[in-house]
């Protein structure tokens, strides 16, 4: 499970590297409607919202500034989420899975589809790793139609002939990459 951990932290800690660097939160951000603090807000209800529906309970949600709402909600999951509760299985959305596959997955992607999206609210630019691009095209691939459903992204977004592999990535993801 230390596989899973770090993958959950690794990318937790992307996030915290762009909210520490701080600008105008309130900037909006790539999701149309929302801010870069919307974005923040997003992943760690989404989280959170999923780990109460698994029976972890995480304590009161964090408040404050997003760089110390994220801290306080990383803080939580690594305190509560312990290596019993990552082995346990459910039935996921494409079969049976354990919470710590969905954490380091589908809440692995999410955070590094966002950390691009505040970084460009608040104007700075994320690279991908090369592991991050290999993971979130094989999630592209799992999700199939469904990425392009009700509150996932929007639909693909054209790129330039040449673009950078993150880019193209990005425009599968409905993000303009200009």
């Amino acid at each position: 499970m230390s596989d899973i951990r770090d993958s959950y932290e690794r990318h937790a800690a992307g996030m915290q590297t762009v909210l520490t660097d701080g600008g105008d939160f309130a900037a909006p951000s790539p999701c149309a409607g929302w801010t870069a603090a919307d974005v923040v807000d997003h992943v760690i209800d989404t989280q959170r919202d999923f780990l109460a529906r698994q029976g972890v309970d995480l304590g009161a949600r964090p408040g404050g500034d997003p760089p110390a709402a994220w801290a306080a909600h990383v803080a939580a999951v690594a305190e509560r989420v312990d290596d019993e509760t990552l082995h346990r299985g459910y039935d996921g959305a494409f079969g049976p899975t354990t919470i710590g596959a969905t954490l380091a997955d589908f809440y692995g992607f999410d955070m590094v589809v966002h950390r691009w999206d505040v970084a460009r609210a608040l104007g700075r630019d994320t690279t991908f790793s090369d592991a991050e691009m290999d993971a979130m095209e094989a999630s592209v691939a799992v999700f199939g139609e469904h990425l392009y459903g009700e509150g996932v992204c929007r639909a693909a977004v054209p790129v330039p002939a040449g673009a950078s592999r993150q880019d193209r990535l990005l425009g599968v993801l409905g993000r303009d990459p200009r």
